[in-house]
């Protein structure tokens, strides 16, 4: 079943190209006709699109791995940033930061230098400086979280990214495909989807269109990662669970028993050594089955006469 509808996105206003001499020509197969000027995008291949692309992050999320988010626009960064938060992955709605990809290690440095910003303004030296120095050390707090805060916890370059638009995130997409690093984005009539690996066409100026593509890649997301999580929880299971020559399971009650009667017997052997065996356990020792020779004995005894 398709994760959205033609009637969703036709509510969303999805199908809302640009103006036809604005229309890049390898857009034309998601083309599905003209009027007033204004092209109108196929919502059947929409569709499809969007269902390739959700079942890839799914895969991706399920193997525990990142997916960058990046929306600059004004009507798609407050939105964007709402419906990613959840699920917790990094995303971008401010500037973004030239090489953040390519060199990524300098913006580590950035975001550990944020970590120490704030033990230093927890710390007590930090009422002893001069009021100035404290408003500067702020100032520069408050913009590398603005900046660089919702990717704090990005340790490495993301698995994916995931672009509102490609006109618009250039710099970013020119990094990704740089790094080979797979690119899913909403390609409007206006765009080249030849440039990332998922193209998904839509509307990308409609805040209703951003929000409900956005919304259904967020989810196969989540569903990603609850399948990650019952595999997780299911293996820990499967480790805790002993099974016998047979193929059995043993349960802890089986476990339990076997471990007090192996106790018993290490002890038992433990006052063996020590000459304490009791009068009980002396009679329950196995007897030794000694086999007796045929002699003159077992002849056969002759009859009285």
């Amino acid at each position: 079943m398709a994760r959205t509808t033609f009637e969703e996105l036709l509510d969303a206003g999805a199908h809302f190209g640009h103006l036809r001499r604005k229309w890049n020509p390898n857009m034309a197969p998601y083309i599905f006709m003209e009027r007033n000027g204004i092209h109108i995008i196929d919502l059947y291949k929409t569709v499809a699109k969007i269902d390739e692309a959700a079942s890839a992050l799914k895969q991706i999320s399920k193997s525990g791995k990142k997916v960058l988010f990046v929306a600059t626009k004004k009507q798609a960064k407050a939105l964007v940033s709402e419906l990613v938060k959840p699920v917790n992955m990094p995303y971008v709605t401010e500037r973004w930061p030239g090489g953040m990809l390519t060199n990524f290690a300098t913006i580590r440095k950035a975001v550990k230098k944020m970590a120490s910003l704030d033990k230093l303004m927890t710390s007590p030296s930090f009422t002893n400086i001069s009021k100035r120095e404290r408003l500067q050390i702020t100032r520069e707090r408050a913009k590398l979280e603005k900046n660089l805060g919702s990717i704090a916890d990005l340790n490495k370059l993301p698995a994916a990214i995931f672009v509102v638009d490609i006109m618009k995130e250039h710099i970013a997409i020119a990094e990704a495909r740089k790094l080979n690093i797979p690119t899913f984005a909403i390609v409007d009539t206006n765009s080249d989807p030849n440039l990332v690996d998922f193209p998904i066409p839509a509307n990308d100026d409609a805040s209703k269109s951003i929000a409900l593509v956005v919304r259904k890649v967020v989810e196969a997301i989540e569903e990603g990662l609850s399948e990650r999580k019952l595999d997780r929880e299911k293996r820990s299971d499967d480790d805790h669970e002993e099974f016998d020559e047979n193929g059995v399971r043993i349960g802890i009650d089986d476990l339990d028993e076997e471990e007090t009667a192996a106790e018993r017997e290490i002890a038992r052997k433990k006052r063996l050594a020590e000459g304490e065996e009791s009068s009980d356990e002396r009679s329950k020792r196995p007897r030794k089955v000694v086999a007796r020779k045929p002699g003159p004995s077992s002849a056969p005894r002759k009859p009285r006469p």
